[in-house]
């Protein structure tokens, strides 16, 4: 149970950083988490926890499902708080939390959910993990050109991470030479597509081969709105529509209407 604190506007501390997941804990890994995409802590700020997250969003498995308990919310918030208001000291916390007999030689993935939202959040976690070589370190990441600065000119050597597709910086993205992921349909079209699932276990996702299949979340609304597209094939096909102009800007008049619009609904990453 988490810890209280003496301020009711600040969500309460972890005494625990580390937990595991369902999916997570079949495999004897451990994760960290943040919330998903952008909301409000309870003191009433806003927050974006994957400032390069495009139309993963929408079909998120992170807002679904037991994410959206009471419960792990409020611990996912207190998460948030901690690295928000006091990084350095969760930054201590999990070095010495690593360092328990238990966690020796153990994974760790990086967020099953969140994202690496700020240099200085990266940087603390790059010093985590060259204080703890024990250990290895893993992540999924839409960040890439802070990871291109901040990772990639020299990165710890247990710090494996892969990019996955389905965000605003995809066309930074070269499947000729970068580890990348990509969330498919199914298992046919990751076949289909000479691709290689890690359904069998996450760690495929960075000590597999480089091109990365993700089946997607069998959650029957968000299927309907990927509508059996790649993640790299929708987002490609959203930024055309957002390049395209409106008749506005082209100087031709706007058709009349007497339809209303229906509301916008954001359904909610596959990983």
């Amino acid at each position: 149970m988490p810890e209280t604190v003496n301020t009711p506007h600040v969500p309460a501390r972890p005494k625990r950083l580390l937990t595991k997941n369902r999916e997570l804990k079949a495999i004897g890994v451990w994760n960290w988490t943040l919330p998903a995409w952008a909301g409000r802590l309870p003191d009433g700020r806003t927050y974006n926890t994957w400032p390069s997250a495009g139309i993963c969003h929408r079909v998120c498995y992170a807002r679904n499902g037991t994410y959206l308990w009471p419960a792990v919310r409020r611990r996912h918030h207190a998460n948030l708080a901690y690295v928000t208001d006091d990084l350095s000291g969760f930054e201590h916390q999990m070095i010495a939390e690593l360092g328990a007999p238990r966690f020796r030689g153990s994974w760790i993935r990086i967020h099953d959910s969140g994202d690496f939202f700020s240099d200085e959040y990266l940087d603390a976690w790059l010093r985590i993990s060259r204080a703890r070589p024990h250990n290895t370190f893993y992540a999924y990441t839409k960040e890439v050109s802070r990871f291109r600065r901040m990772v990639e000119p020299n990165p710890p050597v247990n710090f494996l991470w892969v990019y996955s597709y389905g965000g605003t910086e995809d066309h930074l993205l070269d499947p000729a030479t970068d580890r990348v992921a990509d969330v498919f349909a199914d298992e046919a079209a990751i076949a289909a597509a000479g691709w290689s699932s890690q359904e069998d276990s996450d760690l495929l996702a960075v000590i597999g081969p480089r091109l990365v299949g993700i089946p997607a979340n069998r959650i029957p609304k968000f299927l309907r709105t990927q509508g059996g597209r790649r993640f790299s094939q929708w987002q490609a096909d959203e930024n055309v529509h957002r390049r395209r102009p409106t008749r506005a800007a082209t100087g031709r008049p706007r058709q009349a209407t007497q339809t209303a619009k229906r509301p916008h609904t954001a359904t909610g990453e596959a990983r």
